[in-house]
């Protein structure tokens, strides 16, 4: 299934996904997959950049499932049965071991362990402007598709955001669009780090509706920050099964930059949007990812039956296969050795289509190495970045710029001009 372009939102079938506010609540497809009620806030997230994260004590009238939700090893529970380990009809029935360009070993990593920290950059200011979606109807401007924009790794910087968009006229000084029936395809990761990643999605939400008036679409990926978001919603302090040993959403989504302001603002709507949103597709010969990791091979052998199955494990409202999700896509750096790289990226092209792979994820400057460790070890400060990075023979596109490294919050027109 792939999400409809230039639809309004009472125009929804049951294949069709668009990012509008749905008008009600998805039927469940098991015994019960609605959402939880209202989660309890959280506190700041600790200082990640040094060491290991400092416990956060709990606001006032919260009360954790475990007595030191950040210190404590809970019980391990019992592993769920998981479709991507039993395929099914829809799923690959030779699930390839993990690609040597994948740096992590699929056995031993976790993570738990902080995911490219922030550098030389906080999380500072307050919430952006938080708008409601509106679908207001417009004269389609133009037939047929027009132009591809992508969009980076966002982070929750709202201004940054807003400021290239509107330099590539994509949006008006009053944020609304302006682009036509221009395409727009953001590539995940909208919350966590910086300071407005509710805002955001908003944005994003509100844009996708107005776009599809104009006769365009805006359209997004699911990242792994909204799967952490997901979970740190739904399950918090619940213990799951990780790499090493046992783990909790709640202090995955701390230590990896989670905002105490996005979750006291998160709400039902957003989680139902996150949870819709496609993992791949492909426009225009570019098979559009999130991570630089071959795991979506691990759900199946088309597009469609990725987006399918990584929705239906969604629904079954289980934190461990939340959690192997999250995980999967927490890995990077499938492309980037020079040997393996092209090889893994022609593996995803062959199954999926396309000539080539954009993804976000990984920013450009661990890339190129031009940061050091996790660990602080070699670290210097980031170049410029003034583009995406083209490498793997000319087969993968990266286009985090980096945004929370004081790097570029990337908004680019495909294709690439050479």
């Amino acid at each position: 299934m792939t999400q409809g372009a230039g639809q309004g939102p009472a125009m929804r079938t049951d294949t069709l996904r668009d990012f509008r506010v749905p008008v009600s609540e998805p039927a469940p497809r098991e015994a019960s997959t609605g959402l939880p009620g209202d989660a309890p806030g959280y506190g700041g997230h600790p200082a990640y950049y040094g060491g290991a994260p400092t416990p956060v004590p709990p606001v006032p009238g919260y009360v954790p499932g475990q007595p030191e939700y950040l210190g404590s090893t809970p019980t391990a529970r019992p592993a769920p049965e998981t479709v991507p380990h039993q395929r099914t009809a829809t799923a690959r029935a030779d699930a390839p071991a993990p690609e040597p360009g994948d740096d992590e070993p699929d056995d031993g990593y976790t993570p738990t362990q902080r995911d490219l920290p922030v550098i030389g950059r906080g999380a500072q200011g307050g919430p952006g402007d938080t708008v409601q979606v509106q679908y207001v109807p417009q004269e389609a401007q133009a037939t047929g598709p027009g132009p591809l924009y992508v969009v980076g790794d966002v982070h929750g910087y709202l201004d940054e955001l807003v400021t290239e968009l509107q330099a590539q006229d994509l949006i008006d000084a009053d944020r609304r669009w302006s682009a036509g029936n221009a395409r727009l395809w953001f590539l995940g990761d909208f919350t966590d780090r910086g300071p407005d990643g509710i805002g955001v999605i908003d944005l994003v939400m509100r844009l996708s509706a107005e776009a599809a008036a104009a006769g365009g679409y805006c359209k997004a990926l699911m990242g792994n920050h909204e799967l952490l978001l997901i979970g740190a919603k739904r399950f918090g302090d619940t213990p799951v099964h990780s790499g090493a040993g046992t783990a909790t959403f709640q202090a995955a989504w701390l230590l990896n930059g989670g905002q105490r302001t996005d979750m006291e603002r998160l709400e039902d709507v957003h989680l139902q949007w996150m949870c819709r949103l496609d993992a791949a597709t492909l426009e225009d010969g570019h098979l559009l990812l999130h991570s630089d990791t071959t795991a979506y091979l691990d759900y199946g052998d088309s597009i469609e039956d990725v987006n399918d199955t990584i929705h239906e494990l969604l629904n079954r409202n289980d934190a461990d296969i939340t959690w192997d999700l999250f995980r999967k896509f927490t890995k990077r750096f499938a492309f980037r050795d020079e040997e393996t790289g092209p090889h893994a990226v022609r593996e995803l092209l062959g199954t999926y289509g396309g000539g080539r792979v954009v993804h976000g994820h990984s920013p450009i400057p661990y890339l190129l190495g031009e940061v050091g460790t996790e660990d602080g070890d070699g670290a210097r400060g980031p170049e410029a970045v003034d583009g995406p990075h083209v490498y793997a023979e000319g087969l993968a596109i990266a286009m985090d710029g980096g945004v929370t490294m004081a790097g570029k919050l990337l908004v680019v027109q495909l294709p690439l001009r050479d």
